[in-house]
């Protein structure tokens, strides 16, 4: 992404006092697309639904990143972002009305030892991603169980983070996030470690996620409503166990990728009562499989493809199935922007059909979406 600099020199103020240099970047995406979805519900039933949405594939956004050289090969870094519906102009805050740079709150040091880094951030899901569909169809493929297994970059509040530097192609990570509840350590609380290894056409990652439940839980899928609140009934009980498998390798013009995610909840619920309530946010556990390729005919124009499966177990049981085939072309009218092409189609067996891009469909087991856009990078 090529990125516009704002270089600042901060000069010492005082005789004797080392000049420090600082840089911020100033980058940001916008991403906007013409979408058609088939039986979506509306007040009346369901039906055809044409709509132009704000971040097809990526979250349109606007961040501004820094770092000061405190010498001895110590920097001082910072990370701010925001999110935006650029369809409307709106904050793109789905579980607050009032979290300016939602998508990403920093700051730290990094160094020889690496990078420490406390604030809101998301865990190294969101790291390992590159090597998915997420690189490709992004929210396209959150629906379908990405959102679920974190690979679509959910965030942890009031959290600290350490990773490594690459180490002839090892990167490792470790998150800790705080509950901040009074007298009760755990509840809230969440943790996680993850790595990846990269080695010329060849990519592997791993990453494991656990979070519990609290008044103000650290991780911010357990946020009920736009309350900012948690559940506080089940304060310190664990809520959600990730484990994401992923690898990728470059043959010639073509990516081919596949991964494996394992998602555990504990929830204080009973079987689904109907079908609309099988979801996946109702599911005890629910494993997410998918294969995909990149195929690069030019070097402007890319051809995709990915198959996404998540199954769920409501219990012993109860058992429902998503299954998702995505296409795309994407053509590159440069570094910075781009023209897409989307077609999706999602098919539910014993649940509920989540919807391509959360539009649910009622009692109906398939979707369709598709989208034509453009995405400018700066």
């Amino acid at each position: 992404m090529k990125k516009s600099v704002l270089t600042l020199t901060v000069l010492g103020a005082f005789a004797g006092t080392a000049q420090a240099q600082s840089s911020v970047i100033i980058y940001g995406i916008i991403d906007t697309g013409v979408v058609y979805t088939s039986k979506a519900v509306n007040a009346t039933g369901t039906g055809s639904k044409f709509s132009i949405n704000s971040g097809v594939i990526q979250g349109s956004r606007i961040g501004f990143k820094g770092v000061e050289d405190l010498g001895g090969g110590l920097s001082a870094v910072f990370n701010l972002e925001t999110g935006f519906k650029n369809d409307t102009g709106a904050l793109d805050d789905s579980k607050t009305s009032n979290t300016l740079f939602r998508r990403k709150s920093v700051v730290g040091l990094a160094g020889g030892f690496g990078t420490v880094l406390l604030g809101r951030q998301t865990d190294f899901a969101d790291t390992i991603s590159s090597m998915t569909s997420v690189a490709d169809f992004s929210g396209f493929t959150g629906a379908v169980g990405h959102n679920l297994d974190r690979l679509e970059g959910t965030r942890s509040n009031n959290s600290i983070s350490y990773t490594t530097n690459n180490l002839n192609g090892f990167t490792g990570n470790l998150i800790y996030g705080f509950g901040e509840q009074a007298g009760q350590t755990s509840a809230g609380q969440a943790f996680g470690a993850g790595a990846k290894y990269e080695n010329g056409p060849l990519g592997l990652g791993i990453n494991y996620y656990q979070s519990k439940q609290g008044s103000t839980p650290s991780d911010t899928s357990l946020l009920v409503g736009s309350t900012g609140l948690g559940d506080t009934t089940a304060a310190g009980k664990s809520a959600a166990k990730v484990l994401n498998v992923v690898g990728s390798y470059q043959f010639g013009p073509a990516r081919v990728y596949a991964n494996y995610s394992r998602v555990k909840q504990d929830l204080n619920i009973g079987t689904p009562a109907t079908l609309a309530a099988a979801t996946l946010a109702t599911a005890r556990k629910a494993d997410v499989y998918e294969i995909g390729t990149a195929y690069s005919i030019t070097p402007s124009l890319k051809l995709l493809g990915a198959v996404t499966q998540t199954r769920a177990d409501f219990n012993s049981s109860s058992k429902g199935k998503l299954t998702q085939i995505s296409l795309g072309a994407d053509y590159w009218l440069s570094k910075r922007t781009d023209l897409y092409a989307l077609l999706a189609n999602m098919r539910a067996t014993s649940m509920a059909n989540a919807g391509v891009l959360g539009d649910t469909t009622g009692s109906d087991a398939s979707q369709t979406v598709v989208a034509l856009g453009i995405r400018h990078k700066f």
